[in-house]
């Protein structure tokens, strides 16, 4: 493709983008007048995204699912407060990642109240990695080679971090997102996304150093 070629390629691509956003307004716009359909296209557009951090973030199924009906009601009941100051797609993870946070707190306020069942138990269910592979090898391919017994290190290691940290982490490394993006969706500057995740990266070394 010559320049002029990709110039025009490129402009379209913008315009393309610049269609899908008005789009997106419109649809915003028609939800909160009441137009389910709408509110229902918007849901669309964004469950599979929504699930798939609530996955990333507990390690049952059913508490996904639970996480994934919160945080959709949530933006059903507050479709209004949505001023358009920002993208939908930052305000509806916004929305996503407080709901989350909030859940990994009630987790680690609920450890000192009972205690973890044994790693080795036969009642155990599949590890999380062995369930949720798939979602994530698209963001980190290498994870479909974990056997269960690193998987297992790894999530000890995760539930080792703060929920902010945790929430970070997984933002930016099976999210992809930047740290930019990532304060913007938890109402903090770059610089303390930055800190968090350096702190986050320390913590996860010194839990998985030594393991093979």
């Amino acid at each position: 493709m010559n320049a002029m070629g990709m110039s025009a390629a490129l402009d379209g691509a913008g315009a393309q983008r610049a269609v899908q956003k008005a789009d997106e307004q419109v649809l915003v716009r028609q939800a909160q007048a009441g137009n389910r359909p709408a509110f229902e296209e918007l849901v669309r557009r964004y469950d599979r995204d929504v699930l798939r951090l609530a996955l990333n973030m507990v390690r049952g199924t059913e508490d996904a699912r639970d996480l994934y009906q919160e945080i959709f009601l949530k933006v059903y009941r507050n479709l209004s407060r949505f001023r358009f100051e920002c993208s939908f797609y930052t305000w509806i993870y916004r929305v996503a990642t407080n709901v989350c946070l909030d859940h990994l707190r009630r987790k680690n306020t609920r450890k000192e109240e009972q205690a973890p069942p044994p790693a080795d138990s036969e009642s155990a269910g599949p590890d999380f990695f062995d369930r949720q592979v798939e979602q994530r090898a698209a963001a980190n391919p290498e994870r479909r080679f974990l056997g269960q017994e690193l998987g297992r290190h790894i999530n000890a290691a995760l539930d080792g971090l703060s929920p902010r940290e945790r929430m970070v982490f997984e933002l930016k490394h099976y999210e992809g997102l930047r740290l930019r993006v990532i304060g913007d969706m938890l109402g903090t500057s770059e610089e303390t996304v930055k800190n968090s995740l350096f702190r986050a990266t320390r913590k996860l070394r010194a839990s998985l150093d030594g393991v093979r």
